[in-house]
C-alpha cells in the first residue's frame, strides 16, 4: 500500500496500514446502520406526504382515510424483521393508495 507525499509514491508504514485497515472494518460495520437509516428516511417521506389525510378536517372521505390509514401502518412496520443490509435493500416501498 501507498500513499503520494510530495508528489512521491511512498509506502505506508505498518501503523497507516493497520490504521486503514481498521477504518475499512469501520466503515462496513456501520453498513447496516446507513442502509436502515436511508430506509427510514424514504419511508419518514413518504409518511409525510399523507398527514394531511388523516387530519380531522381533511376532505377525504372516512373509506379513503381507512386506505390510507392502513398503507402508513404498512410504512411504519415496514423495518421490523430486517436484519441485514440485503435485507434492507430488498425492501419495495409500496404506492400511495388511489382515493
Amino acid at each position: 500500500m501507498h500513499k503520494i507525499v510530495n508528489g512521491q509514491v511512498v509506502q505506508l508504514s505498518q501503523a497507516e496500514i493497520i490504521a486503514q485497515q481498521e477504518a475499512a472494518t469501520t466503515w462496513e460495520s456501520g453498513a447496516f446502520d446507513r442502509a436502515i437509516g436511508d430506509l427510514r428516511q424514504r419511508r419518514n417521506t413518504l409518511l409525510a406526504k399523507t398527514d394531511w389525510i388523516v387530519l380531522p378536517d381533511s376532505p377525504v372521505e372516512p373509506a379513503g382515510k381507512s386506505k390510507i390509514m392502513t398503507y402508513r401502518a404498512t410504512l411504519r412496520n415496514i423495518t421490523e424483521g430486517l436484519e441485514t443490509v440485503e435485507d434492507v435493500k430488498a425492501v419495495q416501498l409500496p404506492g400511495i393508495p388511489v382515493l
